[in-house]
């Protein structure tokens, strides 16, 4: 007989500022956000529910959260905290199963299918790991209970903060009639308008489609919008290995005749770069940082240097660096970092981009 699955979506309440009122009691009951300084075009990395009372939200511009909650306290980020306050949460939840599925710092996966603790609730084993959180870190944790990756990461918001909400598989069917489209994996703004132009507006009335008719209307999406408005998810929660290095690289329609105008074309490489790491959501250290170079001879080289931040400035040294190595135009320029392993941490360097990017942004819009 098969397992019947039992997987719990942990996801901790407005992590980064969670941690810095919870180091500094004067902050809490007050408007708070984690992010880059309005002067320095600064984004908000998150915010207590407090400042989303105002409307402020992550990813937003400093200067916009400001006019939005002029009262609100925006601090700059310390990630050796919040990495560390991850990996407390994450040995918690090892505790219970090997298969975690990281999804950020403050949100992961659990299938606890096969753990026998509490006799095997996957609802009483959530309740103790958000009680085992509090205890051990002094932050809340809401939680989402159900047989799917993608019915429990719905409830994990449902009851927040500090909530937990459960999906008994005998209640998946009416739970889902209701579901609106909008919480549908891969449903953005433009395929939500789109449903609404034809009457869609929960799961009930998207499964009154065909499979056919759904791949007709969205495509390759349409035979998983057709599972997922039933509710179906066979998707495992699958541990993630560590990732060794990250780049982004291009090949020019037209060679690139000097230093000049290859270091032109940095910036645009480098919020590639920051993009994918930022989609990343990972909790690695930067060890190295690299520049790669393909001549119109189609040789190539590249520079790598340990103890560099992955700023723009240090990647075009590195660029200019390979360059004047040939006499040569180029057709293909790269960019990227390697991560250094967990064991070697105390070696690596930090990221800091959070105020760089809104500012590299800007710039390039000018241009």
């Amino acid at each position: 007989m098969s397992v019947q699955r039992k997987i719990i979506h942990c996801d901790a309440d407005c992590f980064f500022a969670a941690i810095e009122m919870r180091d500094d009691p004067n902050l809490r009951n007050r408007p708070l956000a984690v992010g880059g300084s309005a002067e320095r075009r600064g984004v908000i990395a998150t915010c207590n529910y407090d400042a989303r009372r105002f409307g402020v939200r992550s990813a937003m511009s400093t200067a916009h959260a400001l006019r939005l909650c002029p009262d609100l306290l925006v601090v700059p980020p310390n990630m050796d905290k919040y990495i560390h306050a991850s990996r407390e949460m994450r040995n918690i939840f090892y505790d219970y199963t090997d298969l975690i599925e990281p999804l950020s710092l403050d949100e992961a996966f659990l299938d606890v299918s096969e753990c026998h603790r509490l006799k095997g609730s996957a609802t009483l084993i959530a309740e103790e790991i958000r009680q085992r959180i509090y205890e051990k870190l002094q932050i809340t944790v809401s939680a989402g209970v159900a047989n799917s990756k993608f019915l429990s990461k719905i409830a994990s918001d449902l009851n927040k903060p500090d909530g937990i909400f459960v999906i008994p598989p005998k209640n998946v069917e009416k739970f889902i009639k209701t579901l609106p489209i909008g919480k549908i994996f891969g449903v953005g703004k433009v395929t939500q308008a789109k449903m609404h132009n034809m009457h869609i507006q929960n799961c009930e009335d998207l499964a009154k489609l065909s499979i056919f008719e759904l791949v007709e209307h969205f495509g390759s999406h349409g035979k998983q919008l057709y599972e997922l408005c039933r509710g179906i998810d066979l998707r495992e929660v699958t541990p993630k290995r560590q990732r060794k290095s990250l780049s982004v690289e291009h090949t020019f329609a037209d060679d690139l005749t000097n230093t000049d105008a290859c270091l032109a074309k940095v910036p645009g490489l480098f919020l590639q770069l920051h993009s994918r790491l930022r989609r990343m959501n990972t909790w690695q250290r930067i060890t190295k940082v690299f520049a790669k170079v393909k001549f119109t001879d189609f040789s190539s080289t590249s520079i790598e240097k340990t103890g560099l931040s992955p700023s723009k400035e240090n990647y075009e040294a590195l660029v200019r660096e390979a360059c004047e190595r040939k006499n040569l135009a180029v057709r293909l320029l790269g960019l990227g970092i390697r991560f250094v392993d967990e064991k070697e941490e105390d070696e690596a360097i930090q990221l800091e981009l959070f105020e760089k990017f809104p500012e590299l942004l800007l710039e390039r819009q000018k241009n």
